[in-house]
Formats: structure tokens, C-alpha cells, sequence
């Protein structure tokens, strides 16, 4: 469904940014993965989507705090493979603190990874998309995006933001055949996510399961995980012919929790 396009996922060396990296090689789209991570451990998984799907991928370290680096992750996708037809905004992060005690320092951090980064990225490559009347700008947002939970105040005002920045960019490209979409998960499995549950467990002095049903996803009615393969599946949909009419949306698979 994509061979010839080119897919540029930040923050995709592990998690759900991989899983989107799989998903649209598995699609025939050449691929530019970008995020942290132990060298050799990024060069595996590299490896491993050019020899699972026949596709070419390429490595971008840009940092996404810095402006210059990001807009050269998306020429590096263009001189490399010719284009970037498909943009995954995906990279981000995560603290919790009351707002009198949210430090400022990184109040300013998740500003920048989890919105200007996707500003900068989607500045970058929209001119291109343009000029070949045919673009996909996904961006992740969360169910942060659409409702709130205390002690996140960066997090849900980079994610409120990413919605409108989202809502803006599809009106701005409704013409040139570019779609912008925001998809908006509620918990997802991930190993990050399962690293935490030992700790929270014995901290809180309950089980492993009641930490998932009862902690993590309490506001998630169905009680399960989202899968990231399911995540990417739906970034897959917006990237085909059938999604072109979908453009300023905010796409939620999030086991009900914004319907309450």
C-alpha cells in the first residue's frame, strides 16, 4: 500500500515509534527511524526492519530539543530516499508533579519534545508534501489531549497543544492532498510502561495485576492495554487512499476513557 513512500517516525527505536516503523515498512515504505537508545541496540532493530521487509531504513540521532537537527532528520529522509512522504511525530516525555513544585527547567523540556519538535518537524517537511500533492502528518497525542489528570500539567498542555496544532496544519493543507491527524491513546502496553509495575506493586503493597486493573488503568474502562500494534495499525488506515477524507481529526483508542 506504501511501496515508494518514505516514512520519517521520531522517537521510534523502541515502543510505539517501532511499531509504527514495522508497520509501514510492512507496508513497503522506506523508513527513517529516529530517537535514544544504546547504539548497538538501535543498529539491531535498524537492521532488523530492512531485513524483515525488504525496505530500506535509516538512522537520524537528531535531538529533538534543537530546531536545526530536527529539520535535518527530514532533508536526511529526502536526500536519502528522494522524499518525505509520511511524517510520525512521535517522540516525547513524561513528569509528575504538582504544579507549585513542576520544575521549570522541566516544565520547558516537555514543552519542546512534545510540541515544538512536532512544529519544527512538520515546518520542515510540509513545503515537500506540497509540492507533490501528497502528505500524511501524524501526530501522537494522547487522551491527554482531550481530557486531564492532576499532576501532569506539562504533559496535557503539550498534548492539548498538539491537538490544535494538528487541527491547524490540516486546514492549511486541506488543498494540496496532505492529511494531518492526531491519534489519541489511552494506556498502551510497552515495556516502559511494564518496568513500572514491580515498583508501583511493592510500593503500594498490592498485586502486579491489581497495579494494572486498579492504578494504571482505572480510567480505561475495558481494563486492558492497548497494544501498539494496534496503534500502528491505525496510523497504517490514516496513511491509505480510504483515510484521505480524514484530515484535523483526533483519533482515540483508548479503551473508552475520554467517552466517560
Amino acid at each position: 500500500m506504501l511501496k515508494g513512500k518514505v516514512a520519517v517516525v521520531t522517537g521510534s527505536t523502541s515502543g510505539i515509534g517501532l511499531a509504527y516503523a514495522r508497520a509501514f515498512a510492512k507496508e513497503g515504505a522506506n523508513i527513517v527511524i529516529n530517537g535514544l537508545g544504546d547504539a548497538a541496540a538501535i543498529e539491531k532493530e535498524r537492521a532488523a526492519i530492512e531485513s524483515d521487509f525488504g525496505v530500506k531504513c535509516a538512522y537520524s540521532p537528531a535531538n529533538m530539543l534543537k530546531a536545526d537537527e530536527i529539520e535535518g532528520m527530514v532533508r536526511l529522509a529526502e536526500t536519502t530516499f528522494g522524499s518525505c512522504d509520511i511524517l510520525v511525530n512521535n517522540a516525547g516525555i513524561q513528569h509528575v508533579a504538582p504544579i507549585e513544585d513542576f520544575p521549570i527547567d522541566t516544565w520547558n523540556m516537555i514543552i519542546a519534545i512534545n510540541l515544538s519538535a512536532a512544529f519544527f518537524a512538520m515546518r520542515a517537511a510540509i513545503p515537500g508534501m506540497k509540492a507533490r500533492k501528497w502528505g500524511r502528518i501524524i501526530n501522537t497525542a494522547s487522551a491527554h489531549a482531550l481530557v486531564a489528570s492532576p499532576f501532569k500539567s506539562a504533559y496535557v498542555s503539550a498534548k492539548h497543544g498538539i491537538a490544535g496544532l494538528t487541527k491547524t496544519a490540516a486546514l492549511e493543507t486541506a488543498t494540496f492532498g496532505i492529511t494531518c491527524n492526531a491519534i489519541c491513546p489511552g494506556y498502551v502496553w510497552t515495556p516502559l510502561v511494564e518496568k513500572q509495575i514491580p515498583d508501583t506493586a511493592k510500593a503500594r503493597g498490592i498485586s502486579e495485576e491489581e497495579v494494572k486493573k486498579n492504578v494504571m488503568l482505572a480510567a480505561q474502562p475495558t481494563k486492558e492495554f492497548v497494544t501498539v500494534e494496534e496503534v500502528a495499525a491505525l496510523a497504517v488506515f490514516l496513511c491509505s487512499e480510504n483515510a484521505r477524507s480524514i484530515t484535523g481529526s483526533m483519533q482515540q483508542i483508548d479503551g473508552g476513557w475520554v467517552a466517560e
